[in-house]
């Protein structure tokens, strides 16, 4: 029987803002979130704007699979902030590789007739 574990990145999510702009979304430079797995983690005390995360969210589980590298998933990590009027960015980084099993993540068998 083949092996049912997968791998998947942490990633961190930082903000980064050029020396002397002014960040509208309420953030600071360096504040973070970081993905483990399907869990986002905030440091305590700190939030995160929704509109912010929402530019980031389609492109996290695309960054937390191993890509080839030549992919532009796996080369740029920079996404701008959503306000035309500030010019923070957010920079994605992978932190670590963490394996995960098929049959604790979901119901679905890995064989059946819907499997392609």
């Amino acid at each position: 029987m083949a092996s049912e574990s997968f791998q998947l990145y942490d990633l961190r999510v930082e903000v980064i803002c050029p020396l002397g702009e002014r960040i509208l979304c309420g953030a600071k430079h360096g504040d973070y979130f970081a993905l483990e797995g399907e869990m986002l983690y905030l440091p305590q005390n700190q939030g995160f704007s929704i509109y912010s995360l929402g530019s980031v969210l389609p492109l996290l589980a695309a960054k937390q699979r191993p890509t080839d590298p030549h992919d532009w998933m796996t080369t740029d990590a920079e996404i701008a902030c959503p306000d035309p009027n500030c010019r923070s960015k957010l920079k994605i980084t992978r932190t670590g590789l963490r394996t995960f099993k098929h049959s604790e993540v979901t119901v679905v068998p890995l064989s059946g007739p819907d499997r392609v």
